[in-house]
C-alpha cells in the first residue's frame, strides 16, 4: 500500500503543477502572441500585474514532484532522466530562461532590450510545457524502461508530440481563462472579451488535438489508451470533458465567477485519468510501481515529510492563491491595464 499511496501522491503533484504552472505558461503563451510594441502593449501589462505575486511560487510543486520521484520511485527516476536527459535539459534551460526574461523585463528601459527579455520570456512559455508533455508522451507509450538509453525516438514520437502540443494548448486555455478573471477584477473590460475569445480558441484546439490523439494513442499508446477508454480513466476523461464544456458555456455566457474552478477541474482530472490508466505501471509495461519503489523505510520517512509540508506549506499557498485571486496582493495603478480599446481587435 505505500507505494501505491506515494505514486498517487506523485500524480496529485503532477495534476497541481499542470494546473497552476500551466496557468503562467498560457500566459506567456498569449504574451508571445500579443502583437508588436503598441498592439501588445496592454495585454502584456495585464499578464505582468498577474502574474507578478504569485508564478514563482508555482515552481513549489515542480520540485515537490522531483522529490518524490527521486526518493520514492529511484529506478524510475533513473530510467526516465537517462532515456529523456535532453528534452528535461531544454525544458530546464526555457525555465531559467522563461524567469530570467521575465524579471528582466519589465525594469528595462530600452526597448530593444524590453523586446529580448520578452521573446525570451515568451518563447521559453511555449518551449518547456511543449518538451515536459513530450516525455510524459514517451513514458505512456512504452519507449522508456530501465536501461533504455537516449534517443529522440524517446521522445519525438506520435504520442510525444501530441502530448507536447495538449499541454500547450492545455496551458493557453488555463491562462487566457485566468487573466480573463484578472481582466475583470482589473476594470479592463475590453481585456475581458479578448481573453475569452483566445480561451475558447484554445479550448477548440484541445478539442481537435485530443481527437487527433486518439488514433494515434491507439496505435502507439496501446495499453495507455485502453486505460482511458475504460473504467475510472474513462469516467475522469468524460468528467474532464465535462468541466471543460461548462466552462466554454460560462465564457459564452460571459459568467467568470466560477471559470476558473472548472477550467482546473478539467485539467486535472485529465492528468487523474492518465495516472489511473497508467496502473499498475509507472513505465508501462516494463516497470510497476512495487518494482519501482524505494526501500520501505525510505517511503515511510517520505509520507511523514509529505503531511509535514501539507499542513505547513498547504495552507500558506492556499492564502495565497486567495489574497492574488481576489485583489489583495496588487493594485494595478497603471492606465495600460485598465479599459481601453486593443488596436486592432475589436469587440
Amino acid at each position: 500500500m505505500m507505494p501505491d499511496l506515494i505514486a498517487w501522491v506523485l500524480v496529485l503533484a503532477v495534476a497541481a503543477y499542470a494546473c497552476a504552472g500551466g496557468t503562467d505558461y498560457g500566459a506567456g503563451f498569449w504574451d508571445l502572441l500579443a502583437g508588436g510594441a503598441e498592439r501588445g502593449e496592454r495585454p502584456r501589462r495585464l499578464i505582468d500585474h498577474a502574474m507578478g505575486p504569485v508564478w514563482e511560487a508555482n515552481n513549489v510543486w515542480l520540485i515537490f514532484v522531483l522529490v518524490v520521484m527521486w526518493t520514492g520511485f529511484p529506478t524510475l527516476f533513473q530510467a526516465v532522466f537517462e532515456a529523456m536527459w535532453l528534452p528535461l535539459a531544454l525544458a530546464a534551460v526555457g525555465l531559467v530562461l522563461r524567469g530570467a526574461g521575465f524579471a528582466l523585463r519589465k525594469p528595462a528601459r530600452r526597448l530593444t532590450r524590453r523586446r529580448l527579455y520578452g521573446a525570451a520570456f515568451a518563447v521559453s512559455s511555449l518551449v518547456t510545457p511543449f518538451f515536459l508533455g513530450a516525455v510524459l508522451g514517451g513514458i505512456a507509450s512504452g519507449r522508456v524502461a530501465v536501461g533504455t538509453t537516449a534517443s529522440a525516438d524517446a521522445w519525438a514520437n506520435p504520442t510525444s508530440v501530441i502530448a507536447g502540443l495538449l499541454a500547450v494548448a492545455a496551458a493557453a486555455f488555463l491562462g487566457a481563462v485566468f487573466l480573463c478573471s484578472d481582466a475583470r477584477r482589473f476594470g479592463a473590460d475590453d481585456l475581458v472579451g479578448y481573453f475569452r475569445r483566445r480561451a475558447l480558441t484554445a479550448l477548440g484546439a484541445i478539442v481537435v488535438l485530443a481527437l487527433i490523439g486518439l488514433p494515434v494513442t491507439h496505435s502507439d499508446a496501446h495499453f495507455v489508451w485502453e486505460g482511458l477508454t475504460g473504467g475510472l480513466g474513462l469516467l475522469l476523461v468524460l468528467l474532464a470533458a465535462v468541466c471543460g464544456f461548462v466552462t466554454a458555456a460560462l465564457l459564452v455566457r460571459r459568467s467568470y465567477r466560477w471559470c476558473r474552478y472548472t477550467s482546473v477541474a478539467s485539467v486535472a482530472l485529465t492528468v487523474l485519468a492518465w495516472g489511473f490508466a497508467q496502473r499498475p505501471y509507472v513505465l508501462p509495461t516494463s516497470l510497476t510501481v512495487a518494482d519501482a519503489a524505494g526501500a520501505q523505510h525510505t517511503l515511510q520517512w517520505l509520507v511523514i515529510v509529505t503531511v509535514v509540508a501539507i499542513v505547513l506549506i498547504g495552507p500558506a499557498l492556499v492564502l495565497l492563491y486567495w489574497m492574488d485571486t481576489h485583489g489583495e496582493l496588487d493594485s494595478p495603478a497603471d492606465a495600460c491595464t485598465r479599459a481601453g480599446r486593443v488596436p486592432g481587435d475589436p469587440l
